[in-house]
């Protein structure tokens, strides 16, 4: 399938999930993401009201680690604001995603930031998680006749937290965020290990 129709296909996804929202088309962050994923883009979703959640969508993986037959995996990035360290965190993803198959990345596997997710936050590894705040609708986004592109979440996590699913399980730990209730998108949240 070629690139501008992975692109095309996913952005009409988004703007039947999200109607009303700006979704702007952005390049991925400079770095060696293209040559792993030409064509790389950001898709940026704005918060249908002020103070509402920022997305980050990749676009491009599905067709750069095709799993066969169209099928491929992007992912969506949540966050309290608009800061090209979220585009620069999803194109990391992509780009590592990308590489090699044994590292293609699939729930409940966990990614470094290499920095705090965003100020002095204690987040500093994503999960990959099901996209849980949107819905089965949203993680499957189909193309006509050549697979599909599911839509994984990036959810930021603490190092505790991701040595806790490691040695639990992803259940414990999606467990405990029930719990405790936690806002996904704010950076200041204590860890719930």
């Amino acid at each position: 399938m070629p690139r501008s129709s992975t692109h095309d296909t996913l952005l009409d996804h988004l703007r039947t999930r999200f109607p009303q929202r700006t979704i702007d088309v952005l390049p991925g962050v400079a770095g060696p993401v293209e040559e792993r994923v030409p064509g790389f883009r950001v898709l940026r979703v704005h918060p249908a009201l002020p103070g509402g959640w920022w997305l980050y969508v990749t676009s491009g993986c599905r067709a750069a680690a095709s799993e066969g037959a169209g099928h491929g995996t992007e992912f969506v990035l949540v966050a309290p604001d608009d800061d090209r360290c979220h585009e620069e965190s999803v194109t990391m993803t992509a780009h590592y995603h990308c590489g090699p198959p044994h590292q293609r990345l699939d729930i409940g596997h966990t990614v470094p930031i290499g920095r705090p997710w965003l100020g002095t936050s204690d987040c500093d590894h994503l999960l990959v998680s099901l996209p849980y705040p949107f819905g089965p609708e949203f993680e499957i986004c189909r193309s006509d006749g050549a697979g599909h592109a599911r839509i994984l979440w990036l959810l930021p996590i603490t190092e505790a937290e991701k040595d806790f699913r490691h040695a639990r399980g992803l259940e414990a730990l999606e467990r405990r965020f029930d719990e405790q209730a936690i806002d996904p998108v704010d950076p200041g949240r204590p860890s719930v290990v």
